[in-house]
Parts: structure tokens; sequence; C-alpha cells
């Protein structure tokens, strides 16, 4: 008599978290116009502006630097900021307006596997952009790669914590998917100015200069500035970066609510 003895395999169920992650970049795949603003503008900006003789004219005003040069640090901060402040809110406005997170409530997978997928697929095209715009300004226009990649780094991971937790308070306050769009434009415009995206933050006089420092996108620009430079960015700024972050990260969990 033989005794046939089976075996059966288990599979470990897959992760929601990872399900969630993969039908939300399956959806921002889908959306050009996101694609575009996050992932395509700074770029081309960045080629446009390049593409100008006077910006590849060294500039004794900027310490000997050209204007093309400070401007590939402000750009990958223009990818963060705006994938903070105008990509993330307006869909998770929308979700809860539709009552998605409403419904998400009651299956096992929780609303905040949601918002947590948001906030990894907007902080990685902003690091991907980031990352383009600087790889761009080495080959096209000869602008040098930070001489302090490691204080770069930190202030760009930084700068991405304070913009996405920017964007989370704009999303709590918001009730609808037009009002976080309205609330992101206004916001997006004046923090461009601080980034130094129409006169660099170097450039600006000194009083408009320590003003706009205080602001997370202000200390960014220096900070960045600092590290591309080869200089480990001022603790003053790091701080000034991680503050923001900190305390608007507490402001959305305190507002945020899923219905």
């Amino acid at each position: 008599m033989s005794t046939t003895t089976a075996t059966s395999t288990t599979t470990r169920p897959a992760s929601p978290y990872g399900a969630v992650l993969r039908t939300e970049a399956r959806l921002f795949r889908r959306e050009p116009g996101t694609l575009f603003w996050a992932l395509g503008f700074p770029p081309i900006l960045l080629v446009i502006l390049g593409s100008i003789p006077s910006f590849r004219n060294v500039d004794t005003n900027l310490g000997g630097l050209r204007m093309i040069d400070v401007y590939v640090p402000v750009l990958a901060l223009v990818a963060v900021i705006m994938t903070g402040l105008q990509t993330m809110p307006p869909v998770l406005t929308g979700y809860r307006e539709r009552g998605i997170l409403r419904r998400m409530s009651t299956t096992p997978v929780r609303p905040a596997a949601l918002l947590s997928a948001q906030i990894v697929l907007n902080g990685g095209a902003a690091l991907v952009t980031a990352i383009v715009c600087l790889a761009i300004g080495r080959l096209a226009f000869d602008v040098k790669l930070p001489n302090q990649p490691f204080g770069y780094t930190l202030a760009l991971l930084l700068t991405s914590a304070a913009s996405l937790a920017f964007g989370a308070v704009i999303t709590a306050v918001a009730r609808t998917a037009k009002i976080a769009t309205a609330i992101g434009s206004a916001a997006f415009f004046p923090s461009l100015f601080c980034a130094g995206m129409w006169l660099p933050v170097q450039a600006m006089p000194d009083v408009m200069a320590r003003i706009v420092t205080l602001t997370p996108f202000g200390a960014a620009a220096e900070a960045l500035g600092e590290a591309a430079a080869g200089d480990w960015p001022a603790w003053s700024h790091l701080g000034v970066l991680a503050a923001w972050a900190v305390v608007l990260s507490a402001a959305a969990m305190r507002w945020f609510r899923w219905e």
C-alpha cells in the first residue's frame, strides 16, 4: 500500500498598500496633464532658459556664476513645489468629494493606504524631475553637478517633505477639488517667488532675502545653492525646512478628514 503525501503551497497575500500603490501609479500615468506639469515642465523650461545667450555668461553679481548655474537648482525646486501644491491636493480632495475614501473605510484597505501611495508617487516624481534637471544642466549647459551631493540630497528630501506636507494641509482644508486647485494656485506663485524663480535669492536685497529664507522654499533655494557650490547647507536653512515639514504635517493630521 502506497501513501501519497500532498504538499500544498501557501502564498502570502498581497499587501493592500502595494495594490493601492500599483493602482494609483496606473492612474498617475494616464493623466497627461499631470505628467507634463510634474515631469515635463521644469526640464523644458530649463532648456528654454539655457538657450538664452545672456544666461550662459558669467555674472559678477552672482559671485562669478552664470544665471543658468543658479536656475538648475531653482527648477529642481520648482518640480518639488509643483507636485506638492498642484498635483496631489486635487486628487485626494476629489477622492474624498466623491466618497471614495468613505467607501474604502468599509474595506480591509484603509484610506491611509491611498494617502501613502499619493505621497510616494508625487514625492518620487518630484525627485526624478530634479535629477533630470541636473542631468540636462550638466550635459547641455555644462552646469557642474552638486559638489556636496550628500548635503544636496538631504536638502532636497527635506524640501520634498515640506512641500508634500503643505499639499496635505491644502487637502485637509479644501472641501472640493476645485477649491484645492484654487488654494494650490494661490500658494504656488508666491512659493515660486520665494524659490527664486523670477529673481534668484542670491540677487535679492538683504532684507528681502532674510525674509524669504524664513519660508520653506526660500530656505530650500539657499540650501540647494550652497550644496551645489560645494558647501554643506547652512544648518539654519535645513532647520527652517525641517521645522516647516513638522509644523505643516502636524496641522494636516489635525485638520484632515476622510469624509
